[in-house]
């Protein structure tokens, strides 16, 4: 097949290298985001799929809006069989879903109707699924609505971050996407809809999500320090300054204290009492300091249990 590919970041990378090195397919042109001034010196940066599609010489397109009439009529102009979309981050208009002969087919992080949106693999993790997935979905108009192609389920162990649950399937994406193109192109799938009643909504990572609340159960901050380790971390205050927070384990029984409060200290490690159980540390970062092992912190921090510092 002759193929369009539209996507953005790394996790899109495996996909879109797949398609490149396939003999069944020729990727004609990628389409990705406009690139982004970066850091004081506003140098502009190109997307890592627009650096992955120059390493092989493919025309890269960067629309600011791909609704635009110009950026439409330049894409009928190039050769397609499929667009296949991954992490994109625009929505397409129905003119372009029924422009290819094959239509659109989304590359998807999740067990579709289950986490569509922005962030599944992450909101995955923070409410505490222990299955996810890809899922390869003929699109629509609607946010991940349309019909399901194919899925692949993998499992998200106790101490998955988002990180290594992104290199789960970041290659079972390229595996799927591949076998799905074959299934389309032979008819031998038959697309299958989605019950809107079981969709859950993975809505968009924001920085000021990573703030935790010690008033919630430990069970929850864990999950939260894990699912936002890539971005935005997990942060709370710590008297009066931002402390990051990397790696933490659950200790379920409560102790004597109020949530925010130092509930226990070694030389390793130490403790916080939360709404339901107690946090213990294990990585964290202080503000301006490189990111450290809870032993290295209490080197350079006196806590004492009872004392309430957190919060």
């Amino acid at each position: 097949m002759q193929v369009v590919f539209m996507g953005t970041p790394d996790f899109s990378i495996p996909v879109l290298e797949g398609l490149i090195s396939s003999d069944k397919h020729e990727v004609t042109a990628v389409i990705t985001q406009p690139d982004k001034a970066r850091g004081r010196s506003g140098k502009l940066t190109y997307t890592p799929v627009k650096q992955c599609a120059l390493e092989h010489d493919i025309p890269v397109y960067t629309p600011a809006r791909v609704k635009e009439k110009e950026f439409i009529d330049e894409l009928k102009n190039i050769p397609c069989d499929v667009i296949v979309v991954i992490a994109f981050g625009q929505i397409l208009p129905k003119e372009i879903l029924t422009m290819p002969k094959y239509g659109c087919v989304n590359v998807h992080a999740s067990l579709l109707p289950r986490w569509r949106g922005a962030a599944p693999m992450q909101w995955a993790i923070i409410t505490g699924d222990t299955v996810t997935g890809i899922t390869t979905m003929q699109m629509d108009e609607g946010l991940d609505t349309g019909d399901m192609l194919l899925k692949k389920k993998v499992t998200i162990e106790p101490d998955e971050t988002d990180e290594s649950l992104f290199n789960k399937l970041a290659p079972l994406g390229r595996e799927l996407l591949l076998e799905t193109l074959d299934g389309i192109e032979d008819g031998s799938i038959r697309p299958k809809k989605q019950d809107d009643s079981e969709s859950t909504y993975a809505k968009l990572l924001t920085k000021e999500l990573g703030r935790i609340d010690f008033s919630w159960e430990a069970v929850r901050i864990e999950r939260y320090v894990r699912g936002l380790s890539n971005w935005p971390n997990v942060y709370c205050d710590f008297k009066g300054k931002t402390l990051k927070l990397w790696k933490a384990a659950v200790i379920p029984e409560d102790s004597e204290y109020e949530p925010g409060t130092v509930s226990g200290v070694n030389k390793k490690s130490f403790t916080v009492q939360t709404g339901k159980g107690q946090l213990q540390f294990l990585e964290v970062q202080p503000e301006g300091k490189k990111r450290m092992d809870a032993a290295s912190f209490l080197n350079g921090n006196r806590l004492q249990t009872g004392e309430k510092c957190f919060s």
